[in-house]
């Protein structure tokens, strides 16, 4: 996003600049006494290729930034859609960890009394299998988001 900002003030300034230049010949141009009508002739034909190189310039420009725009955009999206599927499978994880955690204590409070049921266990373990689950989701939405990270960087770097 810095970088946006940082394109948008130095295009903004280079469009000052140019305005300046533009303006300047204008003020040059009023103020110039022709020394002799070919000169005259040389920079009327000279000053609307000038600007015409100018705003083909300044349109330029305006593409590139439209177009790092957008990708700043697209990768900024592909971002937050990692970002809301790792937090999904994060509280996936915490949920899962809690009932783990309730089912636990309950077995140990049954092994106490002596009166554990096999029903119980199967329960304890069935929260158990969720649990790596949820780790294992986490992970693959972790590996995802590194994949993605080093994708974009070898993109970058074969158009280096």
């Amino acid at each position: 996003m810095a970088d946006i900002v940082e394109l948008e003030r130095r295009i903004a300034a280079a469009l000052d600049r140019i305005g300046r230049g533009l303006d300047g010949l204008a003020a040059a141009k009023a103020n110039a006494v022709p020394e002799a009508p070919m000169l005259v002739d040389a920079e009327a034909e000279a000053a609307p290729g000038a600007e015409d190189g100018l705003h083909a310039s300044l349109a330029a420009a305006t593409e590139r930034e439209a177009m790092i725009r957008a990708q700043y955009e697209q990768r900024i999206e592909k971002l937050t859609r990692q970002l809301d599927v790792q937090g999904l499978e994060l509280q996936r994880m915490r949920k899962t960890a809690v009932t783990l955690r309730e089912e636990l204590r309950r077995l140990r409070e049954s092994e106490a009394s002596g009166l554990t049921e096999p029903a119980q266990i199967n329960r304890a373990m069935l929260v158990e299998l969720d649990a790596l689950r949820a780790t294992r989701l986490t992970e693959l939405a972790e590996l995802d988001e590194l994949a993605a990270a080093l994708d974009d960087h070898l993109t970058e770097a074969e158009h280096a």
